[in-house]
């Protein structure tokens, strides 16, 4: 009996001693994919879905090659490495509203979320990535 109250002790110094040198919060547990400064949750293929048929833009930011050989009716081309240099264009497609939501997608994911950074960045509210092309299909 003597050796478990020594154990218990032992244990409960030890947990003292460890939460009294933990100067960080545990983070909050999350359920939803992050959004970034204020965007949309991301690779939830049923909001893309529902954001376009709302009137979203819908953005395809992989090259030129890989829109011509597949992309999703109603999308335009502007490769992720030419959002921020084509905020014009993009701006004539949302009518300048930056709370206008903008769904984009690429072949995997990596360039969508670069974009939407640079989207987010430049002021729009409502952005999506929906990931790869090929989540469209999974409505």
């Amino acid at each position: 009996m003597r050796g478990s109250i020594v154990s218990l002790s032992c244990a409960v110094l030890l947990a003292s001693f460890v939460s009294a040198c933990s100067n960080e919060a545990p983070p909050p547990p999350s359920s939803a994919p992050a959004a970034v400064n204020g965007g949309l949750p991301d690779r939830d293929p049923a909001l893309a879905h529902k954001l376009v048929s709302e009137g979203a833009v819908l953005l395809d930011v992989r090259t030129p090659e890989e829109f011509a050989s597949r992309h999703v009716d109603g999308a335009v081309n502007i490769p992720f490495d030419q959002v921020e240099e084509r905020k014009a264009e993009i701006d004539k497609l949302t009518g300048g509203d930056a709370n206008k939501p903008i769904v984009v997608y690429c072949q995997a994911g990596g360039r969508a979320s670069q974009a939407k950074e640079t989207l987010v960045r430049a002021g729009h509210t409502k952005v999506t990535n929906l990931g790869g092309i090929s989540n469209w299909d999974k409505k």
